[in-house]
């Protein structure tokens, strides 16, 4: 047996079959509060938004599953595909019946929150992407942050990364620690918690499948423009630091791109901000999620 989630005041864990996916959820704040999904990306589960939630709980009705693969939720051999993610997201909303919501997403996350608003934007009210890149990004823009993302040849090879994940967790717990700016901000309690749910055998294949999945059915098609086809209608925040390792922006222009193609997309640059922003920022990142969810 798993060992328990980690203590979080206020949190309740619960379970919820998605299509045939027993899916860990951690939820908190009251019942009838306005709901927000929050969406996790690589190595952690609903534990990143540990600090984020007592800042939000007092509002919102706060939903963080573990993505299909990572922390309590099942880990199938398949399924890591965006749009099988997206269909799981889908399927959670509609088992909770929940109508609309709220969503913030990292990394990973965040590109799912991006999928989620463009196949079902009748669902997302706003949405908050964080350390994340939308899918209209240029490769002439990138290119200059491409040796950034050198890293995940090594996740994304076929029973390499899997093996990596579980047998070499100095290479999970490096990304971790770089993706901190203030080595504080993430206890070393924290960061072991984010490791050690990663190394079980089918989790290890869930990372690698997940990000095999990005690098070569996403990235190649993104660039010769598979989504410019399809308009972001949901109002939208990006926050990206300018101290992440692995996608630093320069200037709010390295990521655009997007505008023929976004009703209501901001994008801002937090200074010397890191990859895990809610964990380095959590102040910062609940007033931009006030602000963008009560305007």
């Amino acid at each position: 047996m798993p060992p328990p989630p980690p203590h979080v005041a206020g949190v309740e864990h619960s379970e919820v079959v998605v299509r045939g996916l027993r899916t860990h959820l951690a939820v908190a704040g009251p019942e009838d509060g306005p709901p927000v999904v929050l969406t996790h990306g690589w190595p952690q589960h609903w534990y990143a938004w540990r600090k984020l939630i007592p800042l939000l709980a007092g509002d919102y009705r706060l939903i963080c599953p573990d993505l299909r693969g990572f922390g309590w939720t099942q880990a199938p051999p398949g399924g890591y595909s965006t749009p099988e993610l997206v269909e799981d997201l889908l399927a959670l909303l509609d088992a909770l019946g929940l109508e609309r919501v709220l969503l913030i997403g990292h990394d990973r996350g965040g590109w799912l929150g991006f999928h989620l608003c463009m196949r079902a934007p009748e669902r997302v009210r706003r949405f908050l992407a964080l350390n994340a890149v939308h899918p209209w990004w240029r490769a002439s823009r990138l290119l200059g942050q491409a040796w950034r993302s050198t890293w995940t040849v090594l996740l994304e090879t076929t029973l390499l990364g899997r093996l990596v994940v579980r047998h070499v967790p100095a290479f999970t717990r490096l990304v971790l620690r770089l993706g901190v700016r203030d080595r504080a901000a993430m206890r070393p309690a924290d960061l072991e918690e984010f490791v050690a749910s990663v190394r079980e055998p089918a989790r290890a294949r869930a990372s690698e499948r997940l990000y095999h999945h990005f690098a070569y059915g996403e990235i190649v098609p993104t660039a010769l423009g598979r989504y410019r086809s399809t308009r972001l209608r949901v109002p939208t925040l990006m926050l990206n630091g300018t101290r992440d390792f692995a996608f630093a922006p320069r200037s709010p222009e390295t990521l655009a791109g997007y505008e023929p193609y976004a009703d209501d997309l901001r994008v801002e640059l937090v200074e010397g901000g890191g990859h895990f922003l809610a964990e380095d920022r959590p102040q910062l990142v609940a007033a931009a999620a006030r602000d963008l969810f009560e305007r």
